[in-house]
């Protein structure tokens, strides 16, 4: 099982960026998807959950209004939409497949918001 996490990268506030993760070894379309992150010095927060249809989302009250999740079973791959970035949005970003007890996780990639 693989999850691999891009789009990632420096931004300035205000700015948007688009991370994508995509799976393989896993029946994609069965697992809910959530995106975490984790800033320097501070314990790994979620972000956001789609679940497995994308017929439901929902997200940290930090984020809403500004990221959308979204998925493409069809690409086994779920994104995440960050639109007016902040610097606080400074992060490694992280996604999740879950599926009951099971889960599995990306490696990660660094999203950094600084004027």
């Amino acid at each position: 099982v693989q999850l691999v996490e891009s789009g990632g990268g420096s931004v300035q506030p205000g700015g948007s960026l688009r991370l994508s993760c995509a799976a393989s070894g896993v029946t994609f379309s069965m697992y809910h998807m959530s995106w975490y992150r984790q800033a320097p010095e501070k314990e790994r927060e979620w972000v956001a959950l789609i679940t497995t249809s994308g017929s439901s989302t929902n997200y940290a009250g930090s984020v809403k209004g500004r990221f959308t999740i979204s998925r493409d079973n069809a690409k086994n791959t779920v994104y995440l939409q960050m639109n007016s970035l902040k610097v606080e949005d400074t992060a490694v970003y992280y996604c999740r497949a879950q599926l009951l007890s099971r889960e599995y996780w990306g490696q990660g990639t660094q999203v950094t918001v600084s004027p």
